[in-house]
Parts: structure tokens; C-alpha cells; sequence
């Protein structure tokens, strides 16, 4: 989800005739973007910690989204036609299911396998480092590719609502230079604090799901398509889940069962 969704901001985009009045207005959409991105930028952190190394994962993240940003232009340009070819918006919503899906896979596997080896103690508790299911040893350019295309998912649908706001491409892609900037910053950002929460990961991957069930609805129940403050809202009180349990700290006590459900 990004700024170019909000529907609330159409007619300010709209009336913003002059580019000194779009330049007053980039403060409020790099905010809007760095806030309502969170989801995307959650999702690529999630993958760029599949490199166990810091260098290698911000090497990652900033091909992936110099990829990606190529991609934005691409898709912004071919706009109109990407507004009239389903199969494509209905396979960036199937990779964004597919993503949501294999977390909470993973994670319900994860857990099974704690409850077998350690009797239960330690039954949905983050892994310790080196565990299978903490990180999956990939290359850096599987992670990069991966890292674009899962952008090319999320912005198919806000590039789409980007050029029904304003038929003035070179401001549509300004704003996807500032969403693909807000990225970057706000996925470091989760990097860290994905080691620190130990729910944030897995509610990252549900408000992925929900941008994924959000681009299915609008292909073939378009009638049923959630309002952006009801998507806001699910977004918000699924982050507020993520941040509220923090992983135990190195040598001290980790939660009890009945704390960790």
C-alpha cells in the first residue's frame, strides 16, 4: 500500500497545477509513503535477512531496489496497458498469497518441530541463530531478483491508482523514485527491529496477504473491495501485534508457554 491509494489525496494531487506546489507537497508524500509502505518494506527485509551477512543484505537491498525502481518506471509507462491485462495483476496477487503462505508455513513447522525437540519449552519462540528456519542460505542474486519482483507485486496496484490520480508521468514516476527511497530507509529500519519483535515478521507477511486478497477482489469481486480505511486500520492493528513482544534477550529468561501464545 502506498500514497498513491489514498483516495483522500486525488484531489490535492489533482489541483497541485504548478510543480512549486507539488514541491511543497513532497515533505507530506515522502511521510505518507515511508508510513504506508511498511508492509512492502517488511516483506524485503524479511528476505534480505536470508543473507546472514549486514553487507551483503544492504548490498541486496540496494540492487533489488535499483531493480525495482527500473521495473516502476516500466510498469508506469505500460500503465495503461497493465489496467487491461488481468492475467498480470492476477499473478502479483497470487505471488503476494503465495509469499503470505509460505511464512505461516514456515513458521507453523517451525513451531511443530520446537514442541518436538524440546517437549514443548520452547513452542513458538523465536530459532536461535543458525537454526534451519531462521534463515535460508541463499545467493545474492536470488535475493535480489526476489526483492524486485515482490516490489513489481506490491506497486502494480498503487501505480495503477497512481495514473488514475494525475495523467502527468513525469510526477508519477517522481512518486515512485520517492516510494522506492522510503523503501530503503523504512526496510533497514525492519532489518534490525525483525531481531528485536518477535511477532513483526509474521505480521508483515499477513498485511502482504491482505494486499494480496485486496488486488484478487478487485479482479473478480470488485464490489467487495475493502475501503482504504478499513485496509489502514487491519494494516495498523496487525503492527501493533508485531511490536508487541519483544524476543528474549541473550542469557536471561525467554517467556513462558502460556506467554508465548
Amino acid at each position: 500500500m502506498e500514497a498513491g491509494t489514498i483516495d483522500t489525496l486525488t484531489p490535492v494531487l489533482q489541483s497541485a497545477d504548478q510543480w512549486h506546489e507539488i514541491l511543497l507537497l513532497l515533505p507530506l508524500l515522502v511521510a505518507l509513503e515511508a508510513v504506508l509502505s511498511a508492509d512492502n518494506a517488511i516483506a524485503l527485509a524479511a528476505i534480505s535477512r536470508r543473507l546472514h551477512d549486514r553487507s551483503r543484505q544492504e548490498m541486496a537491498l540496494n540492487l533489488g531496489l535499483l531493480l525495482a525502481l527500473v521495473f516502476r518506471i516500466v510498469l508506469i509507462l505500460a500503465a495503461r496497458w497493465v489496467l487491461n491485462f488481468w492475467p498480470l495483476q492476477l499473478a502479483a496477487s497470487a505471488y503476494l498469497l503465495w509469499l503470505c503462505g509460505r511464512h505461516l508455513v514456515l513458521v507453523f513447522n517451525g513451531r511443530e518441530e520446537g514442541l518436538e525437540a524440546d517437549g514443548g519449552a520452547d513452542a513458538g519462540l523465536p530459532h536461535p541463530p543458525g537454526h534451519p528456519h531462521e534463515h535460508v542460505a541463499v545467493g545474492l542474486g536470488s535475493v535480489i531478483a526476489t526483492l524486485a519482483l515482490t516490489d513489481l507485486a506490491f506497486s502494480i496496484d498503487s501505480v495503477a491508482a497512481a495514473v488514475a490520480v494525475s495523467d502527468r508521468i513525469g510526477l508519477v514516476i517522481a512518486g515512485g523514485v520517492i516510494g522506492v527511497i522510503a523503501l530503503r530507509l523504512t526496510a533497514e529500519l525492519f532489518i534490525r527491529w525483525l531481531e528485536v519483535f518477535r511477532h513483526l515478521e509474521t505480521a508483515g507477511y499477513l498485511a502482504v496477504g491482505l494486499v494480496g486478497v485486496r488486488l484478487l477482489l478487485r479482479l473478480g469481486l470488485p464490489d467487495l473491495v475493502p475501503p482504504e480505511w478499513l485496509l489502514l486500520a487491519l494494516v495498523a492493528a496487525l503492527f501493533l501485534w508485531g511490536f508487541s513482544v519483544r524476543n528474549p534477550v541473550p542469557g536471561t529468561a525467554g517467556p513462558t508457554l502460556a506467554e508465548a501464545d
